[in-house]
């Protein structure tokens, strides 16, 4: 197996371990219902879908990913074959790595948009996602098969293709991506980097999930620059929901 192909190997798949160990995590944690945004009993009552569903669902869509990525990564060797390979210097790949974030953004925000906008995409494919109304990060990619390759998967391979990184830096966008498991994971930590860090975080998602804010909040996974522009930005608190008496 020559460099390219075990770098094509590790950028597919190291992105799903991340996404079940920090997910894994995430679910040993909700037990305290301390940093919680919503209590269990609240969970219950309002999600729609089994969490044996929920799996399911999120792994038939990383197996989806999976192939497109593959294919995705094979074609970015055929086009460099001939040219000379770029030197991965850290002002490069960082360059990338920001280009990846806003594609990815714009990609996702107006596709998004655009399932909430439109009734028939709504209802047969995006209101599988808001099946859980009361969000947890194993549900983060829980989507409709279509919705997932249209919004997750081709959003994916643009950023990859368009800022022109390696797969060893893609390993690392597509784990970076996994952020969506923190913005599903529905509790509130105050010593979260990422929590600190990104205005779209787990508070600011959930706001979407809410049937009062549904219409809000669509930026997804990074920034809420295109909410903002587009004036579907809805602030969130940023403390800490303490436990219910």
């Amino acid at each position: 197996m020559d460099a390219f192909a075990a770098e094509e190997l590790q950028a597919t798949f190291v992105p799903i371990v991340v996404y079940w160990l920090y997910a894994g995590l995430y679910t040993l944690a909700e037990s305290s219902e301390r940093y919680r945004l919503h209590t269990r009993k609240e969970q219950e009552a309002k999600d729609l879908v089994r969490r044996k569903d929920v799996v399911i669902g999120v792994l038939l869509q990383q197996a989806i990913q999976s192939v497109v990525a593959l294919a995705t990564l094979r074609l970015a060797k055929e086009d460099n074959t001939a040219a000379e390979k770029p030197k991965r210097t850290f002002p490069t790949v960082m360059t990338q790595l920001l280009i990846a974030m806003v594609v990815m953004d714009t990609w996702q925000y107006f596709v998004h948009r655009l399932m909430h906008i439109n009734r028939f995409l709504y209802k047969h494919f995006h209101s599988k996602h808001h099946a859980i109304i009361v969000p947890y990060a194993v549900g983060a990619m829980y989507n409709h098969p279509v919705e997932g390759f249209f919004m997750d998967t081709i959003g994916g391979a643009l950023s990859f293709l368009v800022s022109g990184m390696s797969p060893l830096a893609g390993t690392f966008f597509f784990s970076f991506t996994m952020k969506t498991v923190d913005d599903h994971c529905g509790m509130r930590l105050p010593w979260n980097p990422l929590q600190a860090l990104f205005m779209n975080n787990s508070a600011y998602h959930d706001i979407h999930h809410q049937h009062y804010g549904s219409k809000f909040n669509f930026s997804q996974p990074f920034f809420v620059s295109w909410d903002r522009i587009m004036r579907t930005y809805m602030p969130c608190s940023r403390e800490t929901k303490k436990k219910s008496p």
